[in-house]
């Protein structure tokens, strides 16, 4: 990550125990490294509350974690009967317009979310590994 800056989502709390052992991997104190030169205001983590070790509850990995966008592809491998209830079972989920949000690639999926879509593609009997249209390496701040 270096000096490169990071957009950190709004009232994302930081941490700024620096006596911390995961201090150097955890997005929350990488954050805080950034914010402290710049910012005012700032939302942070409660000290008595945080562990010094790796079963803090507010630890967060700063690996990047890969994300993908959209899955217009799909219909054009499957049945339209499996397309069609692939469709359904899926915006039962997250509902329509959510739904066409993520297909045409509007709304990021972060892994669960694409393993959910995955398995509903399973489900309906497709059988070759779904692909998503695109993929990207983002840190994950809330999922």
């Amino acid at each position: 990550m270096g000096n490169k800056k990071i957009e950190i989502p709004y009232a994302f709390a930081l941490c700024g125990d620096t006596e911390c052992a995961c201090a150097g991997t955890c997005l929350r104190h990488i954050a805080y490294l950034q914010q402290v030169e710049t910012a005012k205001v700032m939302t942070m983590v409660n000290p008595r509350f945080c562990a010094k070790d790796n079963t803090c509850a507010f630890y967060r990995d700063a690996t990047p974690v890969v994300y993908a966008r959209g899955f217009t592809q799909m219909q054009k491998r499957m049945l339209p009967e499996q397309y069609d209830k692939f469709l359904w079972k899926l915006i039962a989920h997250f509902g329509r317009n959510p739904y066409f949000e993520r297909r045409n690639g509007k709304r990021l999926l972060p892994p669960g979310e694409q393993e959910l879509i995955a398995e509903v593609a399973r489900q309906v009997g497709m059988t070759e590994e779904f692909k998503f249209d695109t993929y990207e390496y983002r840190y994950n701040w809330k999922d």
